[in-house]
């Protein structure tokens, strides 16, 4: 549905650019801000296919974004090439930059490091420099990640419920805010580098006064993900439910929670930071409290939705550096844009991933 956005509404002539616009949340704020921009630009070179193969794939959804749009420019650009990110900002006065292109992924991380890092940290030291050097003015906002903060969420005390671990004290019901600390846990390298980027958008803030934003996602979901194993939680385990494969649990009783945000919600958080940014803030988003679930409870919810039984095995191991029970607090993120809400809840969520991944088997 079309909409018009105060940020907008400021100029006639507002340029926006998206990194990893064929991805999940990339593919969201190009089409969430195309009724409203001048231009967009897409910087996306599908290197998830590089990554994770053909279910990383990326270009039917780029196809989709431009049967949709009207004012969105794909540009294939890796965003390690320093030159060619220079030179696309000196072309370009953006008004806007959602940089949301990354290596995703955990245990990809440590069989590719440099990728890994180069992609996650280097990446975005190009992007910040080249809206310094070109844009100052520009609103930069950050797709980090709930992964700064390591394993550290796992020291807050639990209690083991039926089927989901759950926080042990009423203080932590709301999950964890931005005071959690990240260092002096294990990250994975993944985190690690996400970690470093994330200081590097903060430190653009604080120390140049840009206007600059971290946003902490918990688990970001929609039917637009290429979900696979290695990345994509909720997307990855409907698919195997609807294909009927085996899904691996790793570790814990399949009783870690996670809370799931739709993409939309994601891209709705955007538009209020660049309606009124600060210099160098960090923010935890995803779903809170009411949209979280274990791997469990997501199994019951996936068969409900498909009719299907899901089948899956449990591996007594887990994934390094992974997290028991994470709830993101969005405390301060409601608090600094208090007209920002969710709007998409569990059900909506499995639901549309679920018809998604029907229609584009057919």
């Amino acid at each position: 549905m079309a909409h018009r956005s105060p940020f907008v509404q400021r100029s006639n002539r507002v340029k926006v650019l998206v990194t990893g616009s064929s991805g999940l949340i990339g593919s969201e704020v190009v089409e969430y801000f195309d009724p409203q921009a001048e231009h967009i630009i897409g910087v996306d070179n599908n290197m998830r296919a590089d990554f994770f193969g053909p279910p990383g794939d990326t270009s039917w959804n780029l196809m989709r974004l431009q049967s949709v749009t009207r004012h969105f420019e794909p540009v294939n650009l890796d965003i390690r090439d320093r030159p060619g990110v220079l030179r696309l900002f000196e072309e370009h006065a953006f008004d806007l930059v959602v940089h949301c292109a990354a290596q995703p992924s955990h245990d990809l991380a440590k069989d590719r490091p440099f990728d890994d890092f180069d992609v996650n940290a280097g990446g975005t030291l190009n992007l910040l420099e080249a809206t310094r050097r070109h844009c100052p003015d520009a609103v930069f906002i950050f797709m980090s990640t709930n992964k700064v903060y390591g394993d550290a969420p796992n020291e807050i005390p639990l209690r083991e419920l039926e089927k989901r671990w759950e926080y042990a004290n009423p203080a932590d019901w709301e999950g964890i805010d931005e005071t959690m600390r990240i260092d002096r846990s294990k990250h994975s390298l993944f985190g690690a580098s996400k970690v470093a980027a994330d200081i590097l958008v903060q430190e653009y803030g604080r120390y140049f006064g840009m206007k600059t934003a971290c946003l902490r996602g918990g688990c970001l979901t929609g039917p637009h993900h290429s979900g696979v194993e290695l990345h994509g939680f909720l997307n990855y385990l409907i698919k195997a439910n609807l294909e009927e494969r085996t899904y691996k649990i790793f570790g814990y009783k399949g009783k870690q929670v996670r809370d799931n945000i739709h993409s939309y919600d994601v891209a709705r958080a955007i538009e209020a930071i660049a309606q009124n940014p600060r210099c160098g803030e960090v923010y935890n988003i995803g779903g809170g409290r009411s949209n979280s679930c274990s791997i469990l409870e997501a199994f019951e919810r996936a068969e409900a939705v498909t009719g299907k039984k899901m089948r899956y095995e449990y591996i007594d191991t887990n994934r390094e550096g992974d997290h028991i029970c994470y709830i993101s607090n969005l405390g301060k993120l409601k608090t600094h844009y208090p007209g920002w809400e969710l709007t998409k809840s569990l059900d909506d969520i499995f639901e549309e991933i679920a018809r998604s991944l029907t229609k584009r088997n057919k």
